[in-house]
């Protein structure tokens, strides 16, 4: 056989057939991989009863079937908020591929952070509705879901300054708080990523 048609040969029936081997030999290391990753389970989030940007009653049912991305951030806030905003932003367009994944933003200060001033913060960041939420309410309800549900620090300090936690915390399909993760962390952040891949794969295994 002529070295033009072996080339022709292997056009045809090589090519595919490598591509193939590739394809199922990542499916099978990734697959692997994964398998061996078991992340932690801290526990379920309670129930709740919030608002969000679009004045849309939210619940933890909203948790319920995809991936969750959650920070706690406060509009007035001058120092870590803006770039956690900054960073879920970037998550959001790292992600967006992944139907399954949705990101959370709950205020820490419900009394400043109503419908409309969320509704502007969220345009800020270039948040996709209905993908990335922004949720108000009683300050005692989201105190409490802070501290008790995601097991946070959240204070009031000095000239009514709130601190609070700088942390991206994942929740899986079933409502479940699966892995925190420093915001200012770059390695952490990348696991989140990775992790966030995982849950979301795993939602229609």
């Amino acid at each position: 056989m002529g070295i033009k048609k072996t080339a022709l040969v292997f056009c045809i029936f090589g090519i595919p057939f490598l591509l193939g081997i590739s394809i199922v030999g990542y499916w099978y290391y990734t697959t692997r991989v994964e398998q061996r990753i078991l992340l932690p389970n801290f526990g379920t989030v309670p129930e709740f009863s919030l608002t969000s940007e679009d004045n849309h009653p939210v619940s933890r049912n909203a948790l319920l079937g995809k991936v969750s991305v959650v920070d706690f951030i406060f509009t007035q806030c001058a120092g870590a908020c803006p770039l956690m905003s900054s960073k879920m932003s970037e998550l959001q367009e790292v992600l967006f591929v992944d139907n399954n994944v949705q990101f959370i933003s709950f205020s820490v200060d419900p009394e400043t952070d109503t419908q409309g001033v969320l509704s502007e913060y969220a345009k800020q960041y270039n948040a996709t509705k209905g993908r990335w939420l922004f949720l108000t309410g009683k300050k005692v309800d989201i105190y409490q879901i802070t501290k008790q549900g995601f097991h946070l620090g959240l204070d009031v300090e000095g000239d009514n300054a709130i601190i609070h936690s700088q942390k991206f915390v994942l929740i899986d399909h079933q409502g479940a708080i699966r892995g925190y993760y420093d915001s200012e962390d770059d390695q952490a952040i990348k696991n989140l990523i990775r992790d966030a891949h995982i849950l979301a794969r795993r939602i229609a295994a």
